[in-house]
């Protein structure tokens, strides 16, 4: 039939799937889905009852700053130095002669993350077009 036709019917052996289902076969999504959910509140939960409690001048927290902008840093480093996918076919130079220009421009536009990702993007960019046109 057409685009907006008629259905096909289900054949005898779905339909007699469909009736030797349990409870259990139609409701396991649904209970994954809560699972989910229930742990992904608790720990909401949990950060909301302890926002109060929680000095951000205390070493604890200090420590647990220093440690997520330690695993950025180091995100960083192993995409320009060992990068996966797409990035792994431009050259390791174009890769480290963008970054640097991408952190000068952030110190030089004051701290400007959006100059210092927008530029870095842009000379990674230019670099791999030149590459693949001039030479």
């Amino acid at each position: 039939m057409g685009l907006l036709g008629a259905r096909p019917r289900a054949s005898l052996q779905n339909r007699a799937s469909l009736q030797n289902m349990t409870v259990y076969d139609l409701w396991w999504p649904f209970a994954v889905i809560l699972a989910g959910a229930a742990a992904t509140y608790v720990w909401r939960g949990l950060g909301v009852a302890l926002s109060g409690r929680i000095d951000p001048d205390g070493r604890a927290f200090e420590w647990a700053a220093c440690i997520a902008y330690a695993l950025v840093a180091a995100l960083v480093a192993r995409m320009i130095v060992l990068p996966t996918g797409p990035l792994a076919e431009t050259p390791l130079a174009d890769r480290l002669g963008a970054t640097v220009l991408s952190l000068a421009v952030y110190f030089l536009a004051g701290r400007s993350m959006l100059w210092g990702v927008g530029v870095g993007v842009g000379a990674l960019t230019l670099a791999t077009w030149a590459r693949a046109v001039l030479f």
